[in-house]
Formats: C-alpha cells, sequence, structure tokens
C-alpha cells in the first residue's frame, strides 16, 4: 500500500478560494491519502475578536486552558467539519478526525523546561490500525491539530508534528508513504518577499547553513524540523510547495521544495 499524508496550511485555510482550491486537488490526488490540518490563522484571529492574544515562541504556540479551549473549538468543529463537508461536495468521501477519536493519537504533556507551552502534546503513538481501516474503505482521514493524554485532557499539538508523527507510523505499515506540506508559499524561499527565490532542494547541511544565516526561521523551523525526522525514520518523500502544484509534486515535476536527508542526495 502507498500512502500520502498531505497536511495543509492555516494561511490557506483562511482563504476561501485557496482552501477549495487545495480541496479540489486533494480530492483528484490519486492513492489513499490523509489530510492533516491545524488552522492558526483562523484560531488567531477569532481569539483575538475575544480578548484572548496569541502567544508564540519559534512559531509554536502557547496554550493556556483558555487557549485550548479556543483552538478545539476552531480545529476540531470549525473548521474540521467544513472541510470534510466541503470534501463530500468534490466527490471525496472523507471522515473529520480529533486524537481522541478511536484513541488515534495519544501525546503526553510537553514538560516545562525553559519554556513553558501549557497544553501543548508531545506525540507518544499513533493508531494505524484505525487508519489503515479507513483507506481501505476508500474513506480518507482528515485530521485536526488536537491529540489526547489517555487520561481525558485534550492537547493542542503542532500539525506539522502530527502529519510528521502519521507518515512515520504508517512508514511501518506501507510499502511507501509520501509526506507533502501544502501552505501559501512555492516552497522554502531564499527571500520570503520574492516566489522566485525558491529553494528546489534542501539536505541538511543546507538547512542548517539557511537557519544560521536566519533564511529560514520561526513557523518554518518545526517544519523543516518534522520533515527531516520523517525522512530519518522511513518516509519515502517529503516535499513543501503550494497546494495547487501538489498533484504535479506526487508526478515528480519540480513544483516546490523537496527534502533530502543526506548531503550526497544532491549528487
Amino acid at each position: 500500500m502507498e500512502i500520502n499524508v498531505i497536511k495543509i496550511g492555516g494561511n490557506v485555510i483562511d482563504h476561501p478560494e485557496k482552501s477549495m482550491a487545495f480541496l479540489k486537488a486533494f480530492s483528484g490526488f490519486p492513492g489513499n491519502k490523509i489530510l492533516i490540518h491545524g488552522g492558526g490563522v483562523l484560531a488567531s484571529r477569532i481569539g483575538q475578536s475575544m480578548g484572548i492574544v496569541p502567544k508564540m515562541v519559534d512559531g509554536r504556540r502557547i496554550t493556556d486552558k483558555e487557549t485550548l479551549d479556543l483552538v478545539t473549538m476552531v480545529y476540531a468543529g470549525l473548521i474540521n467539519k467544513n472541510l470534510v463537508a466541503q470534501l463530500q461536495a468534490f466527490g471525496q468521501a472523507a471522515i473529520g478526525l480529533t486524537g481522541a477519536d478511536g484513541n488515534l493519537i495519544l501525546s503526553q504533556k510537553r514538560p516545562v523546561r525553559e519554556i513553558d507551552y501549557g497544553f501543548v502534546g508531545d506525540v507518544i503513538s499513533v493508531n494505524t490500525d484505525l487508519l489503515v481501516g479507513l483507506l481501505t474503505q476508500k474513506v480518507s482521514p482528515a485530521i485536526c491539530a488536537i491529540t489526547h493524554d489517555g487520561n481525558g485532557q485534550l492537547l493542542n499539538t503542532n500539525a506539522d508534528t502530527i502529519a510528521s508523527s502519521v507518515a512515520t507510523s504508517l512508514a511501518q505499515k506501507a510499502h511507501q508513504v509520501n509526506l507533502y506540506f501544502c501552505f501559501d508559499r512555492s516552497g522554502v524561499l531564499m527571500d520570503e518577499k520574492k516566489e522566485d527565490s525558491l529553494v528546489p532542494l534542501i539536505n541538511e547541511d543546507i538547512y542548517e547553513e539557511l537557519k544560521k544565516e536566519k533564511v529560514i526561521h520561526s513557523g518554518m523551523i518545526p517544519k523543516l524540523d518534522n520533515a527531516f525526522t520523517a525522512l530519518k525514520a522511513g518516509v519515502s518523500n517529503v516535499w513543501l510547495g503550494l497546494p495547487e502544484n501538489l498533484i504535479l509534486a506526487a508526478k515528480g515535476i519540480n513544483a516546490g521544495t523537496t527534502i533530502r536527508s543526506q548531503r550526497y542526495d544532491l549528487y
């Protein structure tokens, strides 16, 4: 079985025309596929209207109890169910899930070290039997960025981390797992203001250099950290780019940034 894990960024979800274009591409994407989403942009906007000011550190959200309630409502409710309804309209059978549903994603509350992230979960395990069962029935899971600790506590979990964890767990069961990060950029850019400054290929050495130069920063860091973690754990391919280039990427056409784990992969 070949499985495609496709993560959609909050900046795409927040724009109806971009979101619909992605969902159409996702529905037309060949083979078995799983959708992963967060929705931090919308959560921040709704939160600010309620007087909840978002707190971020290196692209990761600090989640107090009030923020946890907010993101649960936005991710698991408003966004997840709208995405599922829209997928049905495109003829794609889908089911919306949190990590608590079917014990899909078990996490532990992140320990307090230099920073107290609050109710943030670090993934422990993924129920791959549930996912494979749904895919076998031609149903695509749409998983939001809310997990649980097994003791009744929901936890906010980085959606890129969930995508990486789902992909790496499935890599133990499928002969090939591909991981795609779709967001509002054409890929990793040398100059974030210039879409034509695309970096088509990144390995670990290039990544470290670009971080030192501050070319890669903020939310891109956890995204790429998760990409390299996935590759090391058996995921076949990792790609970042625009939703409209998703099917081109699946065909092997250079239309975004491809991630490779080792220096020799460049040659």
